[in-house]
């Protein structure tokens, strides 16, 4: 997992990516490329 500034230019990369808010955190998960995992804050 990336610890990232700007999570929106790794959304942008592949279709299935999500953007995720949880406690606080925001992260990006991707169920079928599983190197476009990231995290901010």
């Amino acid at each position: 997992m990336k610890i990232r500034n700007s999570l929106k230019a790794i959304v942008a990369r592949h279709r299935d990516n999500q953007m995720v808010r949880r406690k606080g955190r925001i992260y990006v998960i991707n169920k079928t490329q599983k190197r476009f995992k990231a995290r901010q804050g």
